[in-house]
């Protein structure tokens, strides 16, 4: 099979394009996919160039992908085979659903075998049925993103159907806010977002943002409070931590929550902790999500006719070129690669 292997750390040519690769094997309890399609997240460049933990090497990335199950091992219902399936990365969340047992639990593409290939191999319970009328690049940019979203917004952050809150969405350039935006628009919320460029404030707009503010003008905060009237969000969605975390418990209206799933940024270097307690605020923290919310998420987006935003879409052997899309910080919407073409 085609596949493209991280051969090291570094730039882009750590990425090896491979059309000779072996195709797996499925064991008990495993299914083979031949992918139609697989997307691009940040995950994938922070491991490329050595800023994730427990690297091993050399390894196909990708956690996105979408495909049909074309091989099933022992003990798995023979009706899978022929399906259109998504594939859900958070492989083997654990018992509870709270917080996944670290000791089992990791994300699909490192350590296990990525999406950059035609053909993968996962466990039978890690597939969800994926419509016929959804285009491989649409479908292939949601699970990852969707899941880490839908996590984010309604198991922890609490957002309720028809609830009329208000929610405020930091980085809107990036896959996961943009899915936040969709999923709390379609929930019925006000959705407010923020970004450093006004071209991806406007495209936030377009897409059904009620307001968005550039975190680069002085004073930001009071711009956002101000646009948004009243205590501020019921809700707030952060992917930077850094010193923007102090920000965004001081925007948050009292008895708000505060739900943090990153910090690009980096570290945060301060935080008035009694804006916590006198304002009542729940700071959250979450990553992923489990297989209930996996179905959840694709279940939403399916029945309420949402489909992800794609800006870019390259055949597989270009991987290395999508990268540096990625590294460029440009685009508003995912990247998929076409496995396929």
């Amino acid at each position: 099979m085609r596949a493209v292997i991280l051969q090291g750390v570094g730039g882009t040519e750590q990425l090896v394009y491979d059309d000779h690769v072996a195709d797996p094997q499925p064991g008990p309890g495993q299914v083979r996919i031949r992918l139609q399609a697989a997307a691009l997240n940040h995950r994938d460049v922070w491991i490329r160039r050595g800023l994730y933990a427990g690297i091993t090497l050399p390894v196909i990335l990708g956690s996105d992908g979408v495909g049909i199950v074309e091989a099933v091992g022992e003990r798995v219902d023979a009706s899978l085979s022929g399906k259109r399936v998504w594939i859900n990365p958070s492989l083997s969340w654990g018992s509870d659903p709270r917080i996944p047992d670290y000791s089992i639990w990791r994300i699909l593409g490192m350590p296990d075998p990525g999406t950059y290939a035609e053909a993968i191999v996962v466990d039978a319970a890690q597939v969800v049925d994926c419509p016929a009328d959804w285009t491989s690049e649409t479908a292939a940019a949601l699970p990852l993103a969707g899941l880490t979203a839908w996590r984010a917004l309604v198991s922890r952050g609490g957002l309720k159907e028809g609830g009329h809150q208000s929610v405020f969405v930091t980085g809107i350039g990036g896959g996961v806010s943009q899915m936040a935006l969709q999923i709390a628009s379609a929930m019925g919320a006000k959705v407010y977002v923020s970004s450093s460029s006004d071209a991806k404030l406007a495209d936030a707009m377009a897409a059904g943002a009620t307001g968005g503010v550039n975190y680069r003008h002085e004073d930001w905060v009071g711009r956002a409070r101000a646009m948004i009237g009243g205590d501020g969000p019921d809700i707030v969605i952060d992917s930077a931590a850094g010193k923007t975390l102090d920000d965004l418990v001081d925007l948050v209206r009292p008895g708000g929550r505060v739900v943090n799933y990153g910090q690009t940024t980096g570290p945060c270097p301060r935080l008035e902790v009694r804006r916590l307690f006198w304002k009542q605020v729940d700071l959250l923290g979450t990553t992923m999500g489990n297989a209930e919310e996996f179905q959840a998420m694709t279940d939403f987006f399916v029945s309420r006719k949402i489909r992800p935003v794609v800006r870019h879409v390259l055949p597989l052997k270009d991987a290395a070129a999508a990268h540096e899309l990625m590294e460029s910080g440009e685009q508003f919407g995912k990247i998929v690669l076409s496995i396929d073409s």
